[in-house]
């Protein structure tokens, strides 16, 4: 072979390694570091499926499949140029499998990815959300148990383990949880709420899980997708749903998408924190002016929690589909939305539609924190609001009701009707205002505010009148975890304290609730108090079913004062509820409760089972809650 000129050798060379160039060049325009969702389900009521790629200039390239049953409807790039929104449409008569998808320049595939297309379980659509024979055991998991000390400090995540730190992550997780369920099974819960779990990569108080950087992915530092996934399995088999924390209102300030917005709207005022007003009723006032109205609801929480604008078309179809996908990947049994008010409010209309077409009988329930319930109202189901406003929200938590119960419990019974427990009867008659007053959650405290011991003043009697309350008026009862315990948090207020660590799990605990080594006997006394009760509510049809009726207070009258009366009936059985605050034992005619009798004249005291003669009076020792399971 002759040997080739030393000229040609150049020419040759320049070509190639200008050809090499551009390769590289050309693939690294194309290189795909986000592609969400990954995977999705056959069967929905809506067809369309909308992945959101991000990639180095990405939205030039033109997207091609070719799967029976799946068809690309539409691609449009972001306002940001590394940004391509791909619309497909799925069949019902799709299989499942992969779904290749090439990412092409003028005919040249540069990049592939695939969407794993599943099957749906059995059932999934008409899954049965949590309701009223159901008792919420609210955990925040950094908190509650370590099953995995492994996790506790993962590298490449901005913050590591320090118990020693009120706001600092202590090392609770998903696996702590599932090894947890026995006890709370136990002790009579029946659904678990868990405080957010999606990754929170932030630089600290990154605990609670409340400014998300990754929106499908588990915090390692909990566990993975597939440990959440696992202690769905596990509940489920005990008779214990799921109910997923999210938030749809912000993100984190480190989510991957602030180092580079789809566009210059994703984030409100631009990207720029501008305090929330938090003025609520700004979504209902009739004369609201724009301004306040975008105020409330565009301004950011802090500067650490960038607000999202959900009225990027692009945006809102993420949310609502990353909803759907941890229903159906999790199997969930209920969402609780943070912030409720706060996202537009169009947004959560189509969201929370959206959620009850596909899943007409799940539950969510809302966060609407404010003391009036006509506002609550508002976002429930089927409310006719006078501005025209259609939410499909079911539930929303009783704000309402458990400030007043708080202060009922905790003033002096003066002038009546005006001070103490009739706040309390009061507050339950407003239940007029809204469409289904059984369906909102009801609660002595969270995770936001004081341990309900706390609340009362270190005062356990009206500590257990609160539960008690909780845990017999209409309504889903919910209970933060340690409630049972009489965990507090002394001081000034700070949410790293009211989240303090449940005892027991955590290695080198010196006490332990989950076995009551080294439990106080008041501690022993209430824990034991909360498991009678919520394991007698569960089998009670006067509790699941039936209708509540309540007796007016009378701190006018000496002989009952501090007395609050209610029953709940059914066809067939009945609760009979009474609180006395007052320091003395009351004995009451039972003739001024014939309505809750019902001619019944014996029954049995829930909490001791000792049995109780009716037939003349109510006997209610001091300072006590007394609930009768009639005869």
């Amino acid at each position: 072979m002759p040997r080739a000129h030393p000229l040609w050798l150049c020419v040759f060379s320049l070509m190639a390694w200008c050809g090499l160039g551009l390769s590289a060049s050309a693939r690294a325009a194309a290189a795909i570091d986000r592609f969400e969702p990954s995977s999705w389900w056959i069967g929905f009521k809506d067809p369309n499926l909308q992945i959101l790629v991000h990639g180095q200039k990405i939205g030039a390239l033109t997207p091609k499949l070719d799967y029976p049953g799946v068809k690309i409807v539409g691609a449009k790039p972001g306002a940001n140029p590394n940004y391509l929104f791909i619309d497909l449409e799925i069949s019902p008569s799709a299989k499942p499998g992969r779904v290749d998808i090439a990412f092409q320049r003028k005919g040249r595939t540069l990049e592939r990815r695939q969407l794993e297309l599943r099957a749906r379980d059995a059932g999934s659509a008409e899954r049965l959300g949590f309701a009223p024979k159901d008792a919420i055991y609210l955990i925040t998991p950094d908190r509650f148990a370590n099953g995995n000390p492994g996790n506790d400090t993962v590298r490449g995540l901005r913050e590591a383990a320090n118990r020693a730190i009120p706001g600092g992550r202590h090392g609770g997780d998903i696996e702590g949880v599932i090894q947890s369920l026995d006890y709370i099974e136990k002790m009579g819960f029946t659904q678990v709420w868990l405080n957010p779990l999606l990754e929170n990569d932030q630089p600290d108080h990154s605990y609670h899980g409340y400014a998300t950087t990754d929106f499908y992915k588990v915090d390692a530092r909990f566990g993975s997708n597939g440990d959440m996934r696992r202690l769905s399995d596990a509940a489920k088999a005990r008779g214990i749903g799921l109910i997923m924390d999210m938030i749809v209102n912000h993100v984190g300030s480190k989510h991957w998408w602030m180092a580079d917005p789809p566009g210059p709207d994703w984030i409100n005022f631009g990207g720029k924190f501008s305090q929330t007003s938090h003025l609520h009723i700004t979504q209902m006032d009739p004369y609201v002016t724009q301004r306040d109205a975008k105020q409330f609801a565009d301004g950011w929480f802090v500067e650490v929690m960038p607000d999202l604008n959900q009225r990027d078309p692009h945006l809102a179809k993420y949310l609502i589909q990353n909803s759907i996908w941890w229903i159906e990947y999790a199997q969930l049994s209920g969402i609780r939305m943070d912030t409720y008010p706060y996202p537009d409010k169009a947004f959560m209309s189509e969201w929370s539609g959206r959620i009850n077409a596909e899943y007409p009988n799940f539950t969510v329930v809302g966060e609407e924190w404010v003391r009036n319930p006509a506002m609550v109202a508002y976002w429930q189901k089927g409310h006719v609001n006078k501005d025209g406003y259609v939410s499909y929200l079911p539930s929303l938590m009783d704000f309402p009701l458990q400030d007043m119960m708080r202060q009922a419990l905790l003033e002096e019974e003066k002038q009546w009707p005006q001070s103490g427990l009739f706040k309390l009867y009061e507050a339950l008659a407003n239940d007029f205002v809204y469409t289904d007053p059984g369906r909102l959650v009801v609660f002595p405290d969270n995770h936001d505010m004081d341990r309900i011991l706390t609340q009362m003043g270190g005062d356990i009697a009206l500590a257990k009148m609160a539960l008690g309350y909780v845990a017999m008026v209409r309504g889903i009862p919910q209970f933060y975890y340690g409630t049972e315990v009489l965990m507090t948090n002394p001081g000034p207020r700070d949410d790293g304290i009211i989240r303090s660590d449940f005892p027991g799990g955590f290695a080198g605990d010196k006490v332990n609730a989950f076995t009551g080594a080294g439990l106080s006997p008041d501690q022993r006394d209430f824990q034991e108090f909360t498991r009678t009760l919520l394991n007698w509510r569960k089998a009670n049809p006067a509790l699941l079913e039936g209708r509540l009726i309540h007796f007016a207070p009378n701190a006018g009258d000496a002989q009952r004062k501090g007395v609050y009366v209610l029953a709940r009936q059914s066809a067939d059985d009945g609760v009979l509820i009474a609180i006395n605050k007052d320091a003395t034992a009351k004995s009451l005619p039972s003739s001024d409760y014939i309505e809750a009798l019902r001619g019944k004249t014996s029954g049995r005291d829930v909490i001791s089972g000792k049995p109780m003669n009716l037939a003349r009076t109510l006997d209610l020792p001091a300072r006590s809650i007394t609930i009768i399971d009639l005869d």
